[in-house]
Order: C-alpha cells, then structure tokens, then sequence
C-alpha cells in the first residue's frame, strides 16, 4: 500500500468563513399517506400528528361489491373532507380487492360501469381522484388492469389525480403479482400532472416467510430503478414505503407478523433486548426475550409468550437512507402505509429528510449546501436527528473523526497501544481519535492528553489539514501575513503553508488582516471547508 499522499493542486479558498453561497431552496416533494386502521373519529388527529408532512390523504373509501360494482364503505365522512381541504390537503380515497383474486377480476371485468361509478362518486363527494390498489391479480390480467386505468383517466377530470399502487418488480419478474402490472403503459395512460404509479416497496418478507426485513435499502433502490429503466417519467414515480415492521418466534410459532412501528419501541421499552443494524440491508433488527414472570403482550391478535423474538423494521437510521433515495433519483416523492402505524416522533423529520434537508437548523444558514454536501458523504452527521446546531463550535474529537470519515478510515483497527489518557474507553469518538493520532493527523495537547471535548481552534484545524495534505513547508514570508500570528507562534509555519495555497484568508480589518487563530472552529466552517476540498480529499491515496 502507497502511504504517500497524493500531491494536492492548488485549493482557491477566499474568504472561507465570510462568503455566502447562492443555494436553491429544497423542493416541496410529494408525500401521501393510506388511512386505513383506527376509527372515523381518529382522523383528523392522526392528520394532526403528521406535522403537516402530508399533501394527500388515501382513505379506505371504495370497496368492489361481489358484482363488480362500487361499494361506499362507512367510513366516508364529509366533515372530515370538508376539513382536509380547508388545511389544502387533497382527499384521494383507494379502492380495494384486499388481496382478493377473484373479486380483483370481476371487478376489471366490469370495469367500463365500476370507472364510471368511481367517477361520479368523485364529482358527488367532492373527492380530489382514486388510487387503485387491486392487488394479487396475475400476467393475464395485465391489459384489463391498464385498460381500467385508462377509462378512470378519461372519465375523471384532469386536474384531479388518478393513480395506482402498483407491485415491486426488482428483478423483473414476468408473472404472478408482478406480472399484473405494465408499468410502461400504466404510465402513457395516466396523462394528468397529478398521475403517479405509486409502488409498493414493501414485503420483501412477508407473513410466513424466513425472518428478514420488510423493505431492504438494496430491495428500495432497484424497485425505483425497475421503474426508471422501464421508462416511467420520474415525475410519475412514488416510492411507497412501510410504517410496520414484522416479528419472528425463533420456535417458529410466529412468522412474520406485521407489527405496527409504535408497537416495535413499546416492546423495547417493556422487555429491553438488542437493536442491531444489519450492513447488507441497512435495516435494523430487534432481538429480545420474554421471560417466564414476563407480562405477556399481543401484537395483530396474536399473543406473544416466553420465547426468543426478532423484529425487523425501521428506525431514523434506515428510514433516512430510504428517504434520500427519492433525492437520488430525483422522483415524485413518497407513499406510506399506512397513518398512524408510525413511531410518533419520526414526522418531527419526514419531511426534512425527504426535501434533502435532513436538518430543521440549516434551511436558511450560508452553509447549508456545503452542510448537505458533507452529510450526504458521510462525513459530518447531526447533533440530533433534526439538527445540525451549525454555529455551534466543533470540538476536537468532532473534528479527528470528521478526516477519519473522509478518508474512509471507519471501519480500520488501530494497531498501536492507545496514548491519550483523558479519552475513556466508552469516548464515543476514541477509536477515531486513535487512528487519526496513528495516522498522523492530530496531535495531543501533550503525549498523555487530546482534551477531546474542548473546542478546536482555527490554528489547531490549520495543523490537522496540513497533516492531512503532508505540505511541504512554504517559504517563509518576510513579513508576517497576519496580524495576529507572530513568528514565533507555534502554528506559524502551517498558517502560512495553508495561507500561501489559498486554503484559509485572513478577516480584513481597518487594524489589518486577522487570522484568529484561538478562535472557535464552527460545524458549518468545517462542513464548508470539507465540501470545497472533497475532489481533493477523496483524491487521496492513504
């Protein structure tokens, strides 16, 4: 292995901390959510608990009649459409066979008089369109189930919203379930602004299955490619994505139960157990016992007894990289199943994560594309799921961890005996801290000290880039750049190598140019300052 650095071409860095960047603002995407579970009466605060991170409501409606025809279910509630709409969220109930093979081909069997009903009920509800989720239906239902979207579109109005909850297909299967839906077709005939396919990215495992999660990050992401390489408009793909997750009794007595998010952290709070993040599907699992003087719980009408358990499902950790895969493929925006499943705190961030925003702090701050930038590498993350705190000042053990991340050192063992005494054994940052001293980037304030929760300084970060980058040392000027940097200070030498290229300037003043260096390093001076030089870092040969 080379442990040379690469040399690093010249980095134009004017006025690091003091010039603000034009940024676009983060688009408004798309989020829907199904209303099936809970009562009438429990709407509106369901609604309520979103934080306004929902546009469109899909309550369960319409059902098929064994003829064919359209069923009301008793859950429409005119007050409750009155009131979405007077908050501007649009009200789309879905129409369902419940898995129903049989009854899904009666209705497309009718389906010239079943879309002419849904129409009507649409004009008379005032309704704002229908989602179709006729599921369980096979390749030989391929061209009615397109040829019924086709007469919804031509019957409903245009500006309302005709879409259809649609099967993964991440390995392009011909048949079966998948085999029901031409995604290609689906598209040309949903011709309206508000028209999506909404695909369902979901049961990867299901009821009766092996134990594993129920939307892998691996299953997600090729569920959207499929979509894209099949030619379906970015505008028109939804990524539909679970609010449960599903249980396993390791006697095999359970398997794959859907639980409810909220209820996954109930039985974390009841019987403790081990949350485990799983590295090939960027899910987490949950392990845990119920013991013989246990309470027992019931989860899906099902009682779980003295036993070994393991819960797949969601937590932010996973929830965000499923998010920013609408970011990466630049698609309509997201669908759930179903409101009220959620853990109650995930909204305090839905729908940041899903602008690409991830943080609530950052949305009008300078740094905040160079905040993104750093994220989205991997290199910096956030005080708290929300937050970024970006003028809060970056502290020492932050800042040897932040290099780490950026030359991919993570997941490396250090070989050498540790030589800081203040940083325990349970430091969340001493392994990073001790590859960066290993690797040469820090040093400690003496041989046996980091002090790694003290702020760094603006001269201690010029010292840990130049160890970075191993600059040679640059002329010496022949008179000091700064005004506030002597000869004989310390940090002389890397101030001018780093100055000399342009890295760091200095703050004007009518007094003269100022360095600081005993000034506090921001999170968003750093998260800048690592976003303009991450050609050059990832350039890097370790």
């Amino acid at each position: 292995m080379n442990n040379k650095w690469k040399p690093i071409y010249m980095i134009f860095f004017l006025l690091l901390f003091y010039l603000e960047p034009t940024v676009a603002l983060g688009q408004n995407r798309f989020n829907m959510t199904y209303l099936y579970f809970g009562r009438t009466d429990q709407y509106v605060e369901f609604v309520d608990n979103a934080r306004r991170s929902v546009g469109t409501i899909s309550p369960n409606y319409f059902e098929i009649n064994d003829d064919g025809s359209l069923k009301m279910t008793a859950k429409y509630n005119k007050q409750f459409v009155d009131e979405m709409h007077r908050r501007g969220i649009k009200v789309v109930p879905f129409i369902s066979n419940h898995w129903d093979r049989a009854l899904g081909r009666v209705a497309l069997g009718h389906r010239v008089n079943l879309s002419t009903q849904i129409a009507n009920a649409i004009r008379d509800m005032n309704l704002d369109g229908v989602d179709v989720d006729i599921e369980n239906l096979t390749e030989v239902d391929r061209d009615a189930n397109t040829d019924f979207m086709a007469l919804l579109r031509s019957k409903i109005p245009i500006t309302k919203e005709v879409s259809i909850a649609v099967a993964p297909n991440p390995y392009d299967w011909k048949n079966g379930w998948q085999g029901s839906y031409d995604y290609p077709r689906l598209a040309q005939v949903l011709t309206g602004s508000r028209d999506y396919l909404m695909i369902m990215a979901y049961d990867e495992s299901w009821e009766g299955s092996d134990p594993g999660p129920v939307a892998s990050l691996p299953f997600v992401d090729k569920s959207i490619q499929y979509a894209i390489n099949k030619g379906v408009p970015r505008s028109k793909i939804v990524l539909g994505l679970p609010f449960y997750g599903r249980f396993w009794k390791t006697d095999g007595t359970l398997k794959g139960v859907g639980i409810s998010h909220w209820q996954v952290y109930d039985l974390m709070d009841r019987y403790q157990g081990t949350v485990t993040m799983d590295s090939s599907s960027q899910t987490p699992r949950f392990d845990f016992t119920i013991g013989p003087g246990d309470p027992p719980s019931t989860i899906a009408y099902k009682t779980l007894t003295t036993g070994n358990y393991t819960v797949w499902f969601d937590n932010e950790a996973s929830l965000k990289k499923k998010l920013d895969v609408v970011r990466k493929y630049n698609i309509k925006g997201t669908g759930n199943w179903s409101l009220s499943q959620e853990e109650d705190s995930m909204w305090d961030y839905y729908s940041l994560w899903l602008n690409g925003l991830f943080f609530s702090d950052i949305q009008s701050h300078w740094a905040k594309s160079y905040i993104q930038t750093v994220q989205g590498k991997g290199w910096m993350v956030g005080v708290s799921s929300s937050r970024f705190a970006p003028d809060s000042p970056l502290t020492r053990a932050q800042g040897a961890t932040i290099l780490v991340r950026a030359l991919g050192l993570e997941n490396a063992s250090p070989k050498t005996s540790f030589p800081f005494r203040d940083v325990s054994s349970s430091h969340w940052a001493r392994k990073y801290i001790h590859l960066a001293k290993e690797k040469g980037i820090i040093s400690g304030m003496s041989e046996t000290s980091f002090a790694p929760d003290t702020p760094l300084t603006r001269e201690q970060m010029a010292k840990m880039l130049n160890n970075l980058m191993q600059y040679s040392n640059s002329a010496l000027p022949s008179s000091p750049p700064y005004a506030d940097v002597s000869p004989d200070r310390w940090s002389y030498q890397v101030i001018v190598n780093l100055s000399q290229r342009k890295i760091f300037s200095g703050v004007s003043t009518s007094a003269g140019l100022f360095f600081k260096p005993t000034g506090r390093t921001t999170r968003a001076e750093m998260a800048t300052l690592m976003s303009r030089m991450a050609t050059d870092i990832e350039s890097l040969i370790y």
